[in-house]
C-alpha cells in the first residue's frame, strides 16, 4: 500500500499483544547454527525482512533448511559451503550484511556482498578494515567501507589481536565475535572507541552460548572470545523487546493495559528494560515469568534520558514524548543518524510536519510538549520510523503514513497488530 492513515483509538487499550521473536538472536543463532557441524532446530524465528534476506544467504552459500511455521531446521557445516563466485544480496539488512560479511571470510570464496542502494549507503569500513587486518581479502567495487564488496579467505591462522572502532555499531564487533571461534587460538578484540549498543554484544555472548562456545569476556575495551566450535543444538528464540516497545508505548500513549507474553525479566535482550523507561514517565509496570505488561492511568511525565544502550528505541520514545506533560531529552545517540535513516535529523523533521515542536543536536534530541496535528510523515526507508509514527497517530487525529510497507523489515504483521489494539 502507498499510505497508512491511522486512526486514533479515542479510549483506552486493554490488550495482549503476541510479538514476533528478535531478529537480533535469530539471525546471531542462524550464523552460530550454520557454522555448526550437524543439524540443529531454531524455534520461534520471525518472518521479517532481515531473517529472510540472511536464510537467502545461507541458501546460496549451500547450507541446507526447512521451514515451519516460526521453526527452521538447518543443517550446518563449513563443508557446506559452495565455492565462489558466488552473490549474496542483503536487500536492505544492515545485521545480515555485517554477519555474512564476517562468515564469507571461512568459506572458499569468492563471495561478493551486496545489498540495495539505501544499505549500500551505509557504512562499513571498521569490519572491513579489521578484517583485512585479519587476513582476509576484501575488495569494495565503489570506494573503500562500502558495499558491494568482495571478501575472500583464508583468515591469517597467527592473528590473535585485532583493534576495531566501537562507536559507529556493535554489529561490526558482534560479526567478527561470531567468527572468532574458527580461528586457532580465537581472538582479542582491542576497542578504539568507547562502544555503544553494548547490551547487543552480551547477546551475541549469549547465544554464542547457547552454542557451545561459552567463556566470552566482555570488557570496557576488551573482548577476548576463545577458540571453540559451535555445536547444534535445539535453540529457542525469545520475543523482540524492539518490537514489543511499540505496543508497551501505545498503552503509555492511549492508556490502558497491555501486555506482551513471553518477554521476562530474564530476557538477554537490553530493549527489554523499555517498560522500565516508560515506568519513570508514570507507567505502571510489572515483569514476570510470564512476560511484561505496562499500564497507565495518570499523566505522562517529561524525563531526560541517556539512550545509548536502547539507541534502537529513540523513535518509540519520541513518539511517547509528544503526549508528555514536559520536554523529554535524549541524549547519547548520536551514532544513530547512520542507521537505516537519520534517525535523529530525519526523526525530527517528520515530527514537526505534525507540528511537534522536537529538535536534534549532535548527541540526540528535544521533543517538548504540545499537540499533533493531521500530516503526511515520510519514513526514510526506515521501519523504525514508520513503526512510531504510527503511535502518534494512535494519540493523534490525522497521522498518515508513507511507505508503510517499510515494516516489513522486522514485524510483517505491524499493521495488524495497530488495528488489534481496538
Amino acid at each position: 500500500m502507498d499510505v497508512y492513515r491511522v486512526a486514533p483509538l479515542g479510549a483506552p487499550i486493554d490488550a495482549v499483544v503476541e510479538v514476533p521473536g528478535s531478529k537480533s538472536i535469530a539471525n546471531r543463532a542462524l550464523v552460530c547454527a550454520a557454522l555448526a557441524d550437524g543439524e540443529s532446530v531454531l524455534r520461534g524465528v520471525p518472518g521479517g525482512d532481515d531473517t529472510e534476506a540472511m536464510l537467502d544467504c545461507l541458501k546460496v552459500l549451500g547450507l541446507e533448511f526447512e521451514r515451519q511455521d516460526g521453526d527452521v531446521t538447518i543443517t550446518g557445516g563449513l563443508g557446506s559451503f559452495r565455492r565462489g563466485p558466488l552473490t549474496l544480496h542483503c536487500r536492505l539488512a544492515g545485521t545480515t550484511s555485517r554477519f555474512i560479511t564476517a562468515v564469507a571470510a571461512l568459506g572458499p570464496g569468492p563471495y561478493t556482498i551486496d545489498g540495495l542502494p539505501p544499505l549500500r549507503a551505509r557504512p562499513m569500513a571498521p569490519l572491513h578494515d579489521a578484517m583485512v587486518a585479519m587476513g582476509a581479502q576484501v575488495h569494495s567495487a565503489e570506494g573503500p567501507g562500502t558495499l558491494p564488496v568482495s571478501v575472500h579467505g583464508p583468515l591469517d591462522p597467527s592473528v590473535e589481536e585485532v583493534s576495531l572502532r566501537g562507536d559507529i555499531s556493535s554489529q561490526y564487533l558482534t560479526a567478527l565475535m561470531l567468527i572468532a571461534p574458527y580461528l586457532p587460538n580465537g581472538l582479542r578484540f582491542v576497542l578504539t572507541t568507547p562502544l555503544v549498543s553494548r547490551p547487543y554484544v552480551r547477546i551475541t555472548a549469549a547465544v554464542m552460548a547457547s552454542f557451545g562456545v561459552p567463556g566470552v569476556e566482555l570488557g570496557d575495551r576488551i573482548i577476548t572470545v576463545p577458540p571453540g566450535r559451535y555445536q547444534p543444538c535445539d535453540y529457542t528464540v525469545e520475543p523482540d523487546a524492539s518490537s514489543a516497545s511499540y505496543p508497551l508505548a501505545a498503552a503509555a500513549i492511549c492508556g490502558g493495559t497491555v501486555r506482551v507474553p513471553g518477554l521476562t525479566a530474564t530476557s538477554v535482550q537490553g530493549d527489554a528494560g523499555f517498560c522500565h523507561v516508560l515506568e519513570r514517565m508514570g507507567c505502571e509496570v510489572t515483569q514476570d515469568e510470564m512476560g511484561t505488561t505496562v499500564t497507565r492511568r495518570g499523566p505522562l511525565h517529561g524525563i531526560e534520558i541517556n539512550m545509548v544502550d536502547l539507541s534502537d528505541l529513540v523513535p518509540t520514545l519520541a513518539a511517547v514524548a509528544v503526549f508528555a506533560d514536559g520536554p523529554v531529552l535524549i541524549h547519547g545517540v548520536g551514532f544513530i543518524r547512520k542507521k537505516e535513516s537519520d534517525r535523529l535529523s530525519d526523526l525530527c523533521d517528520e515530527l514537526r510536519k505534525a507540528g511537534v515542536d522536537a529538535t536534534d543536536d549532535a548527541d540526540g534530541l528535544v521533543v517538548q510538549p504540545g499537540t499533533a496535528h493531521t500530516a503526511t510523515l515520510g519514513t526514510h526507508h526506515d521501519h523504525r520510523l514508520a513503526m512510531s509514527f504510527a503511535l502518534v497517530g494512535l494519540g493523534a487525529s490525522g497521522i498518515i503514513i508513507e511507505d508503510p510497507d517499510v515494516v516489513s523489515k522486522s514485524w510483517p504483521h505491524f499493521w495488524d497488530m495497530i488495528e488489534g489494539l481496538r
